[in-house]
């Protein structure tokens, strides 16, 4: 393929480095137009499932993410006004043996490091910082980008991989601003020596109480811990990435048991992000542009699967748009077609968990616990087939 126009990829995140990467192996010529001007992750830790190693295996990169990541032993669920245990659900051999891969934990920043490297490697894939989307035109033949500043650059395809505020998809969908929450998320790493010696478990650990819920988990090889705790503040507008102080934090766990108290006490450096998704839409493609990762379905983070669907947004249009190169419209409707209804449900299923299992109170949270503590770990797996199977990646694998 080379010699014809590249494909335009709006965004350097992971999304948008996975869906390079998987073009280019497939032949593709690649240019990535990134906002920012210095390639980056911002953020700690994030949570890999069974269904990202897939991805990374069908990206070539397997190797290098499992040689990052931490290998946790459980999914462990507490009661963060009572500081016990309400479930747990086994990562070991059984949980490999029926999705085909582990769960883990890794640095933000590390994961994308490793898909930075594999594009840079890569000929087909070029890279361009401070080129802000702001727009595209598109013929029968090709779509043109425009750039903050006036530049404009054309290729045959655009992927907006542009996140949350796609400027994208204001033109392929159209329906403004995203959804503020409220719920506000501080987030702070600790040191592994200054985490509380009896919470230094090999689990990825949440803390769920009325209208918060505190997560840790070890990183990079064991020398932080990540400390993720949100709570519902009403928050009015969007915040990413600002600085606060402990006593901002401390605000919204008053009424939680001491030690949860005393574990956020243990947290330095504290910064805030305000919580923002979208509802599904089906509308992802417009002519020769297609939406990928939050640009089509913004999630909040409470089943740890954002960074997921990215990925396998990524692979399943490589590998549709390989299967009919000379075919683009087909390919990207496959490509929709398989990932609308499974983002969906990742939307919404997000937006579930914060309020019927990491939020509630009362009764409401005493039958939760009496739910979740009598599922066993088979009953577990059964229930987590359709996100850890596999299936999300279309015909990819």
């Amino acid at each position: 393929m080379t010699g014809s126009q590249p494909i335009l990829v709006a965004g350097a995140g992971i999304g948008g480095l996975a869906t390079a990467l998987g073009l280019a192996r497939n032949g593709f010529d690649v240019v990535v137009l990134e906002r920012a001007s210095v390639l980056g992750e911002i953020g700690a830790g994030i949570q890999l499932g069974p269904n990202a190693f897939h991805a990374f295996d069908w990206l070539g990169i397997g190797d290098a993410a499992r040689a990052m990541a931490v290998y946790v032993d459980k999914l462990r669920l507490m009661d963060a006004m009572t500081a016990e245990d309400i479930c747990s659900i086994d990562l070991g051999e059984p949980f490999r043996q029926r999705f085909g891969n582990p769960y883990a934990v890794v640095h933000r920043g590390d994961l994308h490091g490793v898909f930075q490297r594999a594009c840079l490697e890569n000929p087909r894939i070029t890279i361009r910082t401070g080129c802000a989307v702001e727009g595209y035109d598109q013929d029968g033949d090709s779509v043109t980008v425009r750039l903050a500043g006036g530049e404009t650059v054309t290729g045959r395809l655009l992927v907006g991989a542009d996140g949350l505020w796609s400027k994208v998809r204001q033109q392929v969908v159209g329906d403004g601003a995203p959804r503020v929450t409220g719920h506000s998320t501080y987030r702070s790493v600790i040191p592994t020596e200054q985490m509380p010696e009896d919470l230094r478990w090999n689990a990825a650990t949440c803390w769920a109480g009325p209208k918060c819920h505190i997560v840790h988990y070890p990183l990079s090889d064991w020398k932080v811990f990540n400390l993720v705790v949100t709570y519902h503040n009403d928050a009015p507008a969007p915040v990413a990435g600002l600085p606060v102080t402990e006593e901002e934090v401390m605000a919204g766990f008053h009424h939680v048991h001491p030690k949860a108290r005393d574990l956020i006490r243990h947290g330095k450096d504290w910064r805030l992000w305000v919580l923002c998704d979208r509802d599904p839409v089906e509308n992802w493609i417009d002519g020769r542009v297609a939406l990928l990762g939050d640009a089509a379905h913004p999630t909040l983070q409470y089943m740890a699967q954002g960074a997921c669907m990215a990925m396998e947004d990524g692979v399943c249009l490589a590998h549709e748009l390989a299967g009919s190169p000379d075919d683009r419209a087909a390919a990207l409707e496959r490509y929709r077609r398989q990932r609308v209804l499974r983002t969906a449900r990742i939307q919404l299923q997000s937006r579930a968990m914060g309020d019927h299992v990491l939020h509630p109170s009362g009764a409401h949270a005493a039958l939760r616990n009496a739910i979740m503590s009598a599922k066993t770990n088979a009953e577990w797996y059964d229930s987590l087939a359709w996100l850890y199977g596999g299936t999300g990646l279309g015909g990819a694998v």
